[in-house]
This record gives C-alpha cells, sequence and structure tokens, in this order.
C-alpha cells in the first residue's frame, strides 16, 4: 500500500473510533440520566461520579488515537511533497475548527460581576452583573479586529458556539459557567486591544454598567481545543 493510501486508511480508522468513542460517551451520559431518575441522592452523585470517572477515560483514549495518527501521518508523508503539503493543510484546518490547542500572543478581557450588593444600588440590578450579550460583543470584534482563536473560561469558541443566559450563568457552548469571565484571544495584540478605544464595547460597559472589565495584552495565552464534535448534515462537498 502507497503512503497515500496509509494515510486515508488511518484516517478512516481514526473517524470509526472517534465516532465509537463519542457513541459510548453518549450511552454513558444517556446511564448517568436513566440512574438519577431511580436514585436517591447519594446513589446519584456516585453516578455522576463515576459518569465524570468514564467519560474522562474515553476522553483520554481519543487523545493518545488523534496523537497516534498525526504520528502516522507524519511519518507516512515524509520525502514526498504533495503529501507533506496534505499534511500542512491538515493541520491548518484543525486549528481553524478548534480541533487542536494553540498558543500565541494576544489579550485577554475578564469581565466580572459588581461587588456592589443589590441591596445598596439604587439603579436597575441588571447593571451589576455580565450579560451574554456582553461576552457576544467582545467575542465578535476580536474576530473583526483579526483574532485568529478565542476562548471563554478556557472554552473554545467556535462556529457552532451558543452563548445564552441561562439564570444566573451563562451557557457557553452549551456548558454553565460564571462570574468572573476571561475571554481570551490570539492575534495581533494592538489590534485585539482596540477593543479599549473611547466609544468602544469596554468603554460602553464600563460607563453604562457597573460591570468590572479589564483588559491586557499577553505574550502567551494558550487556547485549549474544543471538546465538541462538529456534525454537518446539510452540507456536501462539490
Amino acid at each position: 500500500m502507497n503512503k497515500k493510501g496509509i494515510c486515508l486508511t488511518l484516517g478512516i480508522m481514526c473517524a470509526f473510533l472517534t465516532y465509537g468513542i463519542c457513541m459510548q460517551i453518549k450511552t454513558v451520559g444517556g446511564f448517568g440520566i436513566t440512574a438519577g431518575r431511580t436514585s436517591n441522592q447519594s446513589e446519584l452523585k456516585e453516578e455522576i461520579l463515576k459518569t465524570k470517572e468514564r467519560y474522562d477515560n474515553l476522553y483520554k483514549d481519543l487523545e493518545h488515537i488523534e496523537k497516534q495518527l498525526e504520528i502516522e501521518r507524519t511519518n507516512a508523508t515524509k520525502n514526498n511533497t504533495e503529501l507533506e503539503t496534505l499534511e500542512e493543510e491538515i493541520k491548518i484546518m484543525k486549528k481553524l475548527l478548534g480541533s487542536t490547542d494553540v498558543s500565541g500572543k494576544g489579550v485577554k478581557v475578564t469581565l466580572k460581576d459588581s461587588s456592589i450588593p443589590a441591596t445598596n444600588y439604587i439603579g436597575d440590578a441588571n447593571d451589576l452583573v455580565v450579560h451574554d450579550k456582553y461576552i457576544i460583543h467582545i467575542i465578535n470584534e476580536l474576530f473583526n479586529a483579526g483574532a485568529e482563536a478565542v476562548s471563554v473560561n478556557d472554552i473554545r469558541i467556535t462556529s457552532t458556539s451558543a452563548i445564552e443566559c441561562d439564570g444566573n450563568v451563562i451557557k457557553v457552548g452549551g456548558e454553565r459557567i460564571g462570574s468572573p469571565f476571561e475571554i481570551k484571544a490570539i492575534g495581533y495584540p494592538e489590534y485585539l486591544a482596540n477593543l479599549n478605544r473611547p466609544g468602544g464595547i469596554i468603554e460602553k460597559i464600563q460607563t453604562e454598567t457597573m460591570v468590572e472589565v479589564t483588559i491586557t495584552k499577553e505574550n502567551d495565552i494558550k487556547i485549549p481545543k474544543s471538546t465538541r464534535t462538529l456534525k454537518f448534515n446539510y452540507i456536501s462537498a462539490h
């Protein structure tokens, strides 16, 4: 089998293994829900811990498979210009899709609920807390300024990441997080820091609300890969 065939075979194997692990994770999650309906509180807690342990083990298996595939692809593409180019394209696409850890220069924006008690505030209590719209506006401006990767509390932002209020917390990509909210962005720091310009979103939040906002330039920002599996049900390649 030639090197191109080896890469294709390994890719198919990894896809099947990834799908199998994801299905196992869903099954484990479903088991936890079913058990929770019929168990008492202590049993439910035990099932949740077991479920988390199974999930962590399955995720480690998936990471190991992905690393092995990358090693095999690298070995298979050595001394082959065409395959080396394809391998570089794969790495670029993984970065764009958020499926690999990345690092680099950029900025960190932190939003924090006001420390003023609502009972002591004579204005609108909504002005004391961070809302989903603030995070969405900041992320949009960061991408418009050339950000190459963005995360919120270490949750990678991708094209399918939904950000919405959920009671007194905010859901990012389906995960519930609370204040403080740390938004990291990798890109040219000077452009990204333009968020702090007069009339910009940060000044607007600071002047119209009591939310605490800070922005700093960073030389070594680390953004983890997305743990979500992308699914395409309606598009097709031509």
